[in-house]
């Protein structure tokens, strides 16, 4: 996903940099990079809720190894750790990627009032 977003802000970037975009053609930039915006919005508002799941079970998993120490419980405590440590990791790039998206389109907007 973060490779595709990065490929997707080139491109747009790469238009952005070409002097002979009409005002429509500048509008339709903006209008679809508007709509990326928003599925990318939705894309972290799930990410989000999975990574704070996958966080809250990976405490009371703890908890529990910690209160009835057992090898299984022990393991699966590092198990859930670690993914919950990888969607953290995960959320970060995708939210610093969006907010990256939020400069972008302000610079499409300038683009557009110049023309």
């Amino acid at each position: 996903m973060i490779d595709s977003m990065r490929r997707y802000e080139l491109s747009v970037r790469e238009a952005l940099a070409k002097d002979n975009l009409s005002p429509a053609e500048v509008g339709d930039l903006l209008a679809r990079h508007d709509k990326r915006i928003e599925w990318m919005q939705h894309e972290r508002l799930v990410h989000l809720l999975v990574m704070l799941f996958v966080c809250l079970f990976a405490l009371l998993c703890t908890g529990y190894a910690l209160m009835n120490p057992a090898v299984p419980a022990f393991v699966l405590s590092g198990l859930l750790g670690l993914l919950a440590a990888a969607y953290l990791f995960h959320y970060y790039r995708l939210e610093n990627h969006v907010q990256k998206w939020y400069r972008l389109a302000d610079d499409i907007r300038k683009r557009s009032r110049q023309e």
